[in-house]
């Protein structure tokens, strides 16, 4: 009971000493000492920079909460994108598709661009285009209209226009032809002026099945001679400015028919060719109008 009463006096009276001390307002955080002057340094070094991430650093079990680091260090990492060309675009971003018409005027391509499904029209005028291969066109029936004026063609696969057998209109003017490929059997206009083009790169039976061909224009090329079996369809001829310097009775007419007439034919230019047409008086006979050239 004795000891019981000095301890409740010992309670009253050294208690109200000891005082709690406030809950602390800052975390706490343990560290090694043995670091302390290389961490002191780099938060001197960052103090005033924008905290914009967070780098966790371990170093002897210690974690180091350093932020702006880490955006550097992802900057260095990430593989730099390479630039996009203009050529790697899809097709309707680089062109202008609009109601079954791919428009790629004067974009540099240098291939024939990827098209749409069931375009009818392509007009890839004034580019970079060397080659045109048979797979360009082997998924794309529906076209009915071609224009590839203006680009650097030197080669086209045999293949490549066969079997658009809804194919109409089809122009490869101002390219670097030496040759004509197999056309389309339903063409009705064919333009290759100003290529690099000579007879014998045109063959023998090119336009013979073309029954729906009117338009034929194969100007300032350098043919010796008119092209042969021309289809009874062909309304006009553009042959002006080649390398011709000879004609027969049968170039455009039948020899051994002296009543044929060609009803369709409404023009022939020969104008710009050495041939003198003026001794070659039968050569015309079945025509309604005389070709334009020299006749004397």
């Amino acid at each position: 009971m004795k000891t019981l009463k000095q301890f409740a006096l010992f309670f009253h009276f050294f208690m109200p000493v000891v005082k709690l001390a406030p809950p602390n307002q800052q975390s706490v955080m343990f560290y090694d000492y043995g670091l302390a002057t290389l961490e002191d340094t780099i938060f001197k070094q960052d103090e005033d920079k924008p905290q914009d991430a967070v780098k966790n650093k371990e170093n002897n079990g210690m974690i180091i909460f350093h932020e702006n680091e880490l955006q550097v260090q992802r900057d260095e990492e990430a593989p730099e994108a390479s630039p996009t060309k203009d050529t790697e675009l899809p097709t309707c971003l680089l062109c202008a598709c609009l109601s079954g018409s791919v428009y790629c005027e004067e974009t540099d391509i240098e291939s024939v661009p990827v098209l749409p499904k069931e375009t009818g029209y392509l007009y890839a005028r004034f580019n970079k285009i060397k080659k045109i291969k048979t797979s360009d066109f082997a998924d794309i029936p529906t076209l009915r209209r071609i224009d590839f004026t203006g680009n650097n063609i030197e080669e086209i696969e045999d293949g490549a226009f066969a079997k658009l057998i809804l194919l109409e209109e089809l122009s490869l003017a101002e390219n670097k032809l030496l040759k004509l490929p197999v056309l389309p059997p339903k063409l009705t206009t064919f333009n290759a002026n100003h290529n690099r083009i000579k007879s014998r790169g045109i063959k023998a039976n090119a336009f013979k099945k073309l029954t729906n061909l009117s338009f034929l224009y194969l100007a300032h090329n350098q043919l010796e001679s008119v092209p042969l079996n021309l289809p009874e369809s062909l309304r006009i001829l553009h042959l002006q400015f080649n390398n011709i310097t000879s004609i027969s009775d049968d170039t455009f007419c039948k020899n051994n028919k002296t009543r044929y007439v060609r009803n369709r034919m409404d023009e022939i230019r020969m104008d710009g060719n050495p041939v003198i047409l003026g001794k070659y008086p039968n050569a015309f006979m079945c025509l309604k109008m005389l070709p334009i050239g020299s006749w004397f």
